[in-house]
């Protein structure tokens, strides 16, 4: 065994077999090959094992599956090893797991394809051997059978380790990783992460990580059973065909949090860009997802998080990643993938199409009816009917004939012709006839392809209204039927009766059409009217809350049609009696008019007496608050640019709309972030509406406190000065990543962040209101630049504040930045 305390030894060992480069630095002149890291790594790597784990298991240890079964822990408490109950089959699976979160996450488990069935046992034997017996004593994880054993540990890094009486390790789960690695775990060439089906069938799934032979690490798809590879839709650029020692040859991930790919020359490439701070107060994993994207997870330790936490993923957008010919894709065959608001995928099929495995979206789709081409007297037309599906693309293996130049009615007509059309793409004037099967299909708006599907008319699925609408119409068929046998013996009361009825069409023709009216008088664009039913219907009866305001609550919902399904953000009103009936009139009257990139696009709107909704599009990033004030720092230039989106969208409320609209409450939480992080204003429901000819008003307290000028509290007049004092508010925001008060701040002179930083400013030491952010340290020119912009917003003077429109070119530099006053009379801080 090690002897005592023999960790201060081997620290420093660890430390340059993880971090090689301090080698090369210590000893810049001598040759350190690959063979002397490996070699270095074991000599060190039994003595490591033996010094880091303090509880062994020792022979004669078991445990058994059943739902209060016992567990192996770490010293620390942090990880478990024992069985995990799956589903509600009695089945466990053989498994470590974070012990000290209540998710109790998995981060490897045996045998995912053969669960074992309750009384299975797992065992070290008196006479040193491990394995893994079902009820009956059964071996049902050959893999399990080690000898030689002399004792067992899970150690506080995740790694459950088998050893012999010297101490080497014969089997460690470090070495046989599953679908996760941990921090101080290292990938060798050759080894790899294979998905799980779904996140509760642990079966292999369709997608796999390798640290390939040429130094790259690479993600692709694999075919089942076989697990023949295909193409990589990730690729790590870490391999050099022209120098061997400028290729990776491990990949790490260490304590920090990063994931480094380390060269046989020993430098590191860093693959992520971000991660939690301080990083020793948070549990890590990295996990090959079962949708195909290799995910960083934090979980804070302190037990103030309710889930992981999402840092770093790659690819960024695996729908278009994926673009072989090979296999059917991420989402398998005859099905098209799109990502989701946390730029996840979701696998869709096709109109006329169903899930092959419903449970197993994966899988991909399957055919309703089968096309025929022998149509008789009939003509095609009369049997099958094109739906559009703008937006989406299948790579050209599905091909089987391009017709150009064509243009969309064309290209449907053509499709409709040929029995041998399934489906055909109509995209800058070419038309692509295909059939099936199709693979790698995606949807995205920055898709320009649309898709025209051609359906047997007795396919052709109907909208919930409309389905609802037929429903309707046979029961109201059903009751006159009914009434007019039972009635049918007298003739008068057959005419009362049928009397009754054309009252009740006509009361409920009234109200109908009086709903109508009143939507279609606040509708001033070209909005669509919702029945509050089929919003209903569209959030699964208001299910899941994204957001909730001063007058009303938003919700996350789909809106489907023939042509497409589409998320949206449906803000239901719950003050109409009061203010909130004013606000629903004010907002939907100014957001219908305006149109700009850094606005969020009203839909449409649902006005049936008390229930009053407004239905926006969906931004997949949430909102700046959550971008901002997160576990990670965001990046520097993407922060710069979500600022000047906000000062054009500000600029073009108050200077460029017909009618002038403040905002009156602009705080990151109402900014929000599309696909590709494009800031969107959104809740115009504090909006003040000015005429042409009117700049000031008086009107009650609008804001949200941190944010507000200071002339809402003076009984002055407003003007749109206000939305620029809480947009240098939110700059400071952007550039500090922190919030505009944060009471519990040790210094108290930091607890208020705009007078903080104009001293800061004041005296020369911006680099405090940056911390370690080195991204911004390397800009202080722009850094400062952004400072003095901000504090001329924030002046408690209106008349010494810029306007947006002003704002924005000095943002941009056209023109320059004069030296700011103090905005107010505190001062020296730092």
């Amino acid at each position: 065994m090690a002897p005592k305390n023999f960790s201060i030894y081997v620290r420093p060992l660890v430390t340059l077999l993880y971090k090689p480069t301090v080698l090369f630095r210590l000893c810049p002149k001598m040759d350190f090959s690959v063979l002397h890291l490996l070699g270095l790594y074991l000599v060190i790597e039994p003595f490591f094992v033996a010094a880091a784990q303090t509880a062994n298991i020792s022979l004669g240890s078991s445990l058994t599956a059943s739902d209060n079964s016992l567990s192996w822990q770490s010293p620390s408490g942090a990880f478990a090893f024992g069985f995990r109950g799956i589903g509600d089959q009695e089945l466990f699976l053989l498994a470590i797991w974070y012990d000290k979160i209540p998710e109790k996450t998995l981060v490897w488990y045996a045998n995912g394809d053969n669960p074992a069935p309750i009384g299975s046992k797992v065992e070290l034997t008196k006479d040193g051997h491990f394995r893994l017996t079902g009820p009956r004593g059964e071996e049902i994880w050959p893999q399990s059978v080690i000898s030689g054993v002399a004792y067992a540990a899970m150690l506080d890094t995740g790694n459950f380790v088998l050893a012999n009486q010297n101490s080497v390790p014969l089997w460690q789960s470090f070495k046989n990783p599953i679908d996760t690695i941990l921090p101080t775990q290292v990938l060798e060439i050759g080894e790899k992460l294979s998905s799980r089906q779904t996140a509760s069938n642990y079966s292999k799934g369709k997608f796999q990580l390798q640290f390939k032979p040429a130094g790259t690490l690479e993600l692709y798809l694999i075919a089942l059973p076989t697990e023949q590879a295909y193409s990589a839709y990730y690729k790590s650029n870490t391999s050099d065909a022209a120098d061997k020692m400028n290729s990776g040859n491990q990949l790490v991930f260490n304590e920090s949090g990063h994931i480094n790919v380390v060269l046989r020359n020993g430098n590191i490439v860093t693959l992520t860009n971000k991660t939690a701070s301080p990083p020793r107060d948070y549990y890590y994993r990295a996990t090959l997802d079962y949708d195909g994207l290799f995910t960083l997870y934090a979980y804070p330790k302190n037990g103030s998080g309710t889930s992981w936490s999402s840092l770093w993923s790659i690819p960024e957008n695996i729908c278009f990643d994926s673009t072989g010919n090979e296999g059917g894709g991420p989402c398998g065959y005859n099905s098209y993938c799109k990502l989701d608001a946390n730029t996840r995928p979701i696998c869709e099929c096709l109109p006329g199409f169903s899930a092959l495995d419903p449970e197993y979206k994966l899988r991909g789709c399957k055919q309703h009816r089968m096309h025929s081409c022998e149509l008789g007297d009939s003509k095609p037309q009369d049997v099958y009917v094109m739906h559009e599906l703008p937006n989406t693309f299948w790579p050209s293996s599905s091909n089987y004939e391009e017709l150009q130049p064509l243009n969309e009615d064309d290209c449907s007509r053509f499709c409709l012709d040929d029995c041998n059309c399934v489906v055909a793409v109509i995209k800058a004037g070419t038309c692509w006839k295909k059939k099936l099967p199709l693979s790698n299909g995606r949807q995205d708006w920055n898709e320009y392809g649309k898709a025209l599907i051609k359906l047997p008319k007795s396919d052709a699925f109907e909208s919930p209204a409309s389905r609802d609408s037929n429903t309707e119409k046979k029961d109201q068929k059903t009751v006159i039927l009914v009434g007019a046998l039972l009635l049918g013996s007298s003739v008068f009361l057959n005419f009362l009766f049928v009397a009754a009825i054309a009252l009740l069409v006509f009361y409920t023709y009234r109200k109908t059409h009086r709903v109508i009216t009143s939507t279609s008088s606040i509708m001033e664009a070209n909005l669509r009217a919702f029945t509050y039913k089929e919003l209903e219907e569209a959030t699964d009866g208001f299910r899941e809350e994204v957001g909730r305001g001063a007058f009303g609550t938003v919700y996350k919902g789909i809106i489907s049609s023939l042509s497409s399904t589409n998320y949206v953000a449906i803000k239901k009103l719950d003050k109409v009696a009061q203010q909130g009936e004013k606000e629903f009139k004010t907002e939907a009257s100014a957001i219908a008019k305006t149109h700009h990139k850094n606005l969020v696009r009203l839909l449409g709107l649902c006005d049936e007496g008390a229930n009053k909704l407004l239905v926006y599009e969906f931004m997949r990033n949430g909102t700046l608050a959550s971008y901002l004030f997160g576990i990670s720092r965001p990046d520097w230039n993407k922060r710069i640019q979500i600022a000047f989106g906000i000062a054009r969208g500000l600029m073009y409320l108050h200077d460029e709309c017909s009618t002038q609209i403040i905002h009156c409450d602009i705080k990151p939480q109402n900014i929000l972030l599309d696909d590709s992080f494009t800031a969107r204003i959104s809740d115009f429901g504090l909006a003040k509406l000015l005429l042409s000819d009117q700049t000031l008003t008086h009107t009650v307290i609008r804001g949200t406190r941190g944010y507000v000028a200071p002339e809402w509290f003076r009984n002055t007049p407003v003007t749109a000065k206000v939305d620029v004092y809480s947009y240098g508010v939110m700059l400071l925001e952007i550039i500090c990543c922190r919030r505009s008060l944060e009471m519990e701040k040790e210094n108290e002179e930091e607890v208020i962040l705009t007078d903080w930083v104009y001293d800061c400013y004041k005296h020369r030491r911006l680099n405090k209101v940056i911390e370690d952010d080195e991204e911004a340290g390397n800009d202080m020119k722009r850094l400062e630049r952004l400072v003095m912009v901000a504090i001329w917003c924030i002046q408690e003077d209106p008349s010494l504040r810029p306007t947006m429109k002003k704002v924005t070119q000095m943002l941009e530099g056209v023109v320059d930045v004069s030296v700011p006053p103090s905005p107010s009379l505190f001062s020296s801080i730092c």
